[in-house]
């Protein structure tokens, strides 16, 4: 009885719309007009601004033409090397000679280019096909340097056109003379497997290293030039390394991609 006693009395009292109504405090303003303000500037970032990403993959250093590995047409045993690791051999140059129960033979180059590598020893047997030497294919000792690149497969179609790349080089002190700088010259859009990168840098060893992770793609990156340094490629410091680069040094690529939008990834 009580409650509604209560209940009809608050129905027989007028409504007390003379009273001021406090909907927020002056601070509660404050705080939502901060949000606002907030909430618009996010807004217009997603949709105007930009995000800039990269992707990082191995590299070495490399003569456009690649290299190629030597072996020997006949089995024998190694009795003489003629070539030097280092020295540079015209076409059909003598490496060197293996006897075989047919007399002595000449094993030599395929193409002209740079010995890398010396695989057979004096005295050494070695079979039909055996590998005996790397030679990369470089005729002149001022030939350009590239780049290659090993990317993983899934980053190789954002990769753009010409594309800014830094290149730390494993033989230069990094905090003393920056960074290499270069640009993606072209992109293989084929995932390549150990025997295919072994073939093409003349090394067993970095095929199966390039593809531990998976098969990459190559990506061939030109390396930008600038007159006066002693290597004569741009660096990010003034003058780079008082020394020139030689093929086939490790390098670390940071690959610019495509910028994009805030708003991009919140679309489907």
């Amino acid at each position: 009885m009580q409650f509604r006693q209560q209940a009809l009395a608050k129905l027989q009292s007028p409504e007390e719309l003379d009273l001021p109504v406090r909907f927020a405090r002056p601070q509660g303003w404050l705080v939502l007009s901060v949000t606002v303000v907030v909430m618009s500037a996010a807004s217009v970032w997603a949709m105007t601004g930009s995000v800039t990403s990269t992707v990082g993959a191995p590299a070495i250093l490399t003569h456009g033409q690649g290299s190629y590995v030597l072996q020997s047409p006949v089995a024998g045993q190694v009795t003489s090397v003629v070539a030097k690791q280092g020295q540079r051999l015209p076409a059909n140059s003598p490496v060197l000679k293996v006897r075989t129960a047919q007399g002595e033979t000449v094993v030599r180059t395929v193409a002209a280019g740079r010995v890398t590598a010396l695989a057979a020893t004096i005295g050494q047997i070695i079979s039909t096909g055996a590998n005996v030497a790397a030679v990369e294919k470089v005729a002149h000792a001022k030939d350009t340097l590239y780049a290659t690149v090993y990317v993983p497969a899934e980053n190789a179609a954002s990769i753009p056109d010409k594309a800014a790349v830094d290149l730390t080089v494993q033989s230069v002190p990094t905090q003393e003379y920056g960074v290499l700088r270069g640009h993606v010259k072209s992109v293989d859009r084929s995932a390549q497997s150990a025997q295919q990168i072994a073939a093409f840098l003349g090394d067993n060893q970095l095929g199966e290293q390039f593809t531990k992770d998976g098969r990459p793609v190559a990506v061939l990156v030109a390396l930008d030039r600038k007159a006066g340094t002693e290597s004569g490629y741009k660096w990010s410091s003034a003058d780079g390394p008082p020394f020139s680069l030689n093929s086939m040094t490790m390098a670390e690529a940071s690959i610019r991609l495509a910028d994009q939008r805030p708003v991009d990834w919140l679309l489907p």
